[in-house]
């Protein structure tokens, strides 16, 4: 199996520079808008997933995708059952955050033999829910406390505990529709006290937001919602995180 992906992810962390990637929700993908954006704006990765799917086009979704770029797909599973050969690799997801059995273990390893057999690159990842000042799809059906945003020691602890466990990646996550992002405060420190890449997302609804992430510590930052509303954003937020330089 191969390991370009996180590979990848690990270099430009060496370097210094940050990632961009674009979260589309198979709910609400309509058109390929969206993918022309991120091919001619030059979108490090398009990941695909939702809490709910409703219409079961997840795999259609992927396929369109596909089709249309060459950017690498990652799953951002939604429950075990989101899971496609014709992506390039999994956020295997561990919500670290929370304190349900089903979704630190019990869910993947109903999965597993379908991720093995699937060949997919596995990114295991930490994952962690973090209060955005509303309830979240994410955190209602994992049926979980985010970890409250003016806690940051919690989150650093999390994050550690993560590391230490072995987990490749630590996303931190506001959830979709976030009404406020993960304060950079929180970022900061969660970055220095871990040496895996850390993913940012939820409630990223500019460039100025994105850039503040990436200031922060953030390796990539995510963006859906904001996009799903307003897809030139893709334009802006890319600039925004590809100039950034330390």
């Amino acid at each position: 199996m191969q390991k370009k992906n996180y590979e990848n992810i690990v270099k430009n962390k060496g370097k210094g520079k940050k990632l961009f990637a674009v979260l589309i929700d198979p709910d609400k993908f309509e058109s390929t808008e969206v993918i022309t954006n991120a091919n001619r704006e030059g979108v490090d990765f398009i990941m695909v997933g939702g809490s709910i799917l409703s219409n079961g086009n997840f795999e259609k979704c992927i396929q369109t995708v596909k089709k249309n770029t060459s950017i690498p797909i990652l799953i951002f599973p939604g429950n075990h059952l989101q899971i496609s050969k014709n992506a390039d690799a999994i956020l295997l997801l561990s919500l670290i955050s929370g304190r349900n059995p089903e979704l630190l273990i019990g869910k993947h390893v109903i999965s597993a033999p379908l991720v093995k057999a699937s060949q997919l690159e596995i990114l295991s990842t930490g994952y962690m829910l973090i209060e955005s000042g509303k309830q979240t799809a994410a955190s209602y059906i994992s049926n979980t406390n985010p970890i409250p945003a003016d806690k940051n020691d919690i989150a650093v602890c999390t994050a550690m505990a993560g590391e230490q466990l072995g987990l490749k990646l630590i996303y931190m996550d506001a959830g979709s529709g976030a009404q406020n992002p993960i304060n950079e405060a929180m970022i900061k420190k969660v970055s220095k006290n871990i040496s895996i890449p850390l993913i940012v997302g939820g409630g990223i609804d500019s460039p100025q937001k994105a850039l503040l992430a990436c200031k922060a510590g953030a390796d990539i930052i995510v963006v859906g919602n904001a996009i799903e509303k307003n897809v030139s954003l893709i334009e802006s937020i890319a600039k925004a995180i590809h100039s950034y330089k330390k």
